[in-house]
This record gives C-alpha cells, sequence and structure tokens, in this order.
C-alpha cells in the first residue's frame, strides 16, 4: 500500500493501492509539475492525448446512451498515453521535500492570522 496516499489523501481518493496516477486538465500540460508530482508520490504519473477529458467524458456517455458505443471497454481503446512521468527522486528526498511544504504551509497559515 502506498502509505504516502493513505496519509496525505482522503480515502475516497486512495481506497486501494496507487500503482499510477492518471492526470488530465489544464494543470496537466505543464511537465514540471508533472514530474514532481511524479517524484513526490513516488508512483508514475499519466498524461493522455487529450487532457481536456471533461467534455470527452459527457460525449463518451452520450455515446453509450445512444449507442454509439457498446460498453465503457470499447470506448477505453480511445485513450492515448501522451506522456509519462516516472519518479526521479529517492524516497528519502520526496520525504524530505514533502516535510518541507509541510512546514511551508504552516508557517502561512500561521501568518494569515
Amino acid at each position: 500500500r502506498h502509505t504516502r496516499c493513505s496519509r496525505d489523501w482522503s480515502s475516497d481518493v486512495c481506497s486501494s493501492d496507487l500503482r499510477e496516477l492518471r492526470v488530465d486538465g489544464g494543470a496537466s500540460a505543464n511537465n514540471l509539475l508533472m514530474q514532481m508530482q511524479a517524484d513526490l508520490l513516488g508512483v508514475p504519473v499519466v498524461r493522455p492525448r487529450t487532457i481536456e477529458t471533461t467534455a470527452m467524458g459527457a460525449a463518451y456517455l452520450a455515446g453509450l446512451a445512444t449507442g454509439v458505443w457498446s460498453s465503457p471497454k470499447e470506448i477505453e481503446r480511445h485513450w492515448q498515453i501522451d506522456a509519462r512521468f516516472e519518479p526521479r527522486i529517492k524516497r528519502s528526498e520526496a520525504d524530505e521535500r514533502m516535510g518541507q511544504w509541510r512546514r511551508a504551509v504552516q508557517r502561512a497559515l500561521r501568518w494569515a492570522d
């Protein structure tokens, strides 16, 4: 089980083992951000060719409802990988970076009061 996930994220997101993180949306176009996610989580981050998937999801659901596709499995074949970001740092370094981040957030919260 991936412990960072169970420690830092809600149980809804991480109810099972995290083997890879699939991303979408505008921020996923940022290669540096995606590499940082892979490094800190310790799992590959996978970005699809089409990153604006909200509209695609609606279209796929409509297609399922109208018979364009017969099953979700048929739709899965349309999903293609654009980039895969593998973790590049040691677990100990990732843990240290996360600790620094938590300390910075706590300082910022106290500063805002």
